[in-house]
């Protein structure tokens, strides 16, 4: 392993550190690295599965959905659409009721099984189970068309709110009428770091993110506009073929900013993936991991470090000083 310990939370790879210092560009994954969001996606994702487990079985609530399922099945790398996660966890539910089995120790079974095909690889591992699972995937209709299938339509009322929900559906929420769980993010920016990033990369600062514009907008605020919004890209408003970890989306951001080498911040398995098939594919590209926000963070840092990801950091806030550490 090359990977070196410069200060407290900040760690590089040794042998990339000609090419960090080659960095002309950085862009920022959202969740868990611009904005907290233990208190909105993925209270969001615990409570859709639970509505609809109550709703649409005949099952009691599954027990207890912990922030080690979520991240377990993120660190798959095929799950960084938080309503596929919450599409495995309902029907790893509801095949836990038919077998008979306890929901807490199942789960991680099927996270086991899971891989980066995401919701393929856990719907392969419930077929060769012989599971008859037909009724509830009838219901959800899940993936399909996302402004006309179930699930998502629970999952965004829940998330959104009817506030925004009611303009991006254009129609109004038929199960939840109060405030979205959106307002419960955190942002983790700040102008400050903003500044600091400037005096390096110029107006190269841009997102890549699973987020809707929507969302990402309501959410940062006036921070939003500090970004090259029209080299950002917005995943969850793109076809489902453009979900991480594709590179084509980070690809395109690059290309648009006219970037010669590349940082891409993100804290999840399929960051890591996306920014190094970007990089085989030719377009220089450094990863950076963030850790710290993660509710295990220790177990987040052990990922990145099991990976080798080229600079590791505690915090967003330390990326100028890993930059000056390493003479960038």
């Amino acid at each position: 392993m090359t990977l070196k310990k410069l200060e407290e939370g900040i760690f590089v790879d040794a042998t990339k550190l000609d090419k960090i210092r080659k960095l002309d560009a950085i862009i920022f994954d959202c969740d868990g690295v611009l904005i907290d969001v233990s208190n909105s996606y993925d209270l969001a994702i615990k409570k859709t599965t639970e509505f609809v487990i109550k709703e649409m079985t005949s099952m009691k609530e599954p027990g207890l959905i912990t922030t080690k399922m979520i991240d377990g099945f993120k660190a798959t790398g095929g799950f960084n659409d938080e309503v596929d996660l919450t599409y495995a966890l309902i029907l790893s539910a509801v095949t836990t009721n038919k077998m008979n089995k306890q929901f807490d120790e199942f789960i991680f079974e099927v996270i086991k099984n899971a891989d980066q095909t995401g919701i393929k690889s856990v719907e392969r591992f419930f077929d060769a189970l012989k599971v008859n699972l037909s009724d509830i995937r009838k219901k959800l209709a899940y993936p399909g068309q996302r402004f006309e299938n179930l699930l998502s339509s629970i999952f965004d009322e829940i998330f959104y709110g009817a506030e925004l929900y009611t303009p991006l559906y254009e129609r109004k929420p038929e199960f939840f009428n109060g405030p979205g769980l959106i307002d419960n993010d955190v942002v983790l920016l700040n102008k400050g770091l903003i500044d600091e990033l400037r005096k390096r990369f110029d107006k190269k600062i841009a997102i890549v993110t699973g987020r809707s514009l929507l969302s990402a907008k309501h959410s940062l605020k006036k921070l939003f506009d500090e970004f090259d919004v029209k080299n950002s890209r917005f995943l969850e408003d793109e076809p489902r073929k453009m979900a991480k970890p594709n590179p084509e989306s980070l690809l395109s951001s690059i290309r648009g900013m006219g970037a010669n080498c590349t940082v891409f911040v993100g804290d999840s398995t399929e960051d890591y993936i996306m920014a190094r098939k970007t990089d085989e594919l030719g377009k220089a590209t450094i990863f950076c991991g963030v850790y710290g926000t993660s509710k295990d963070s220790e177990a987040k840092l052990a990922l990145f470090e099991n990976k080798n990801a080229d600079i590791i950091v505690k915090s967003i806030n330390l990326i100028p000083k890993t930059l000056n550490l390493v003479g960038a």
